[in-house]
């Protein structure tokens, strides 16, 4: 179980950094930003979907997760 679950926790934290590597996009600084200005309407929606209550609860949820996993493991 103990296993799985740092496997499971590896993946997820490789997901979420090559997640980031993505949104930043290619690092080409040799060819200069030749696009042309655009105005764009700003529409607000959330980018994950999720508001930042509920945010908070899946963090705190997988915080005391984690806690109890390592005070069984010591």
């Amino acid at each position: 179980m103990r296993r799985m679950f740092f496997c499971l926790m590896f993946v997820g934290l490789m997901g979420l950094w090559a997640s980031s590597l993505m949104a930043t996009g290619p690092a080409n600084a040799a060819e200069p930003d030749t696009a042309p200005a655009v105005a764009v309407q700003r529409v607000s929606i959330p980018a994950t979907g999720l508001r930042d209550e509920a945010a908070m609860v899946l963090v705190g949820t997988a915080l005391i997760g984690l806690a109890a996993a390592v005070r069984r493991a010591a």
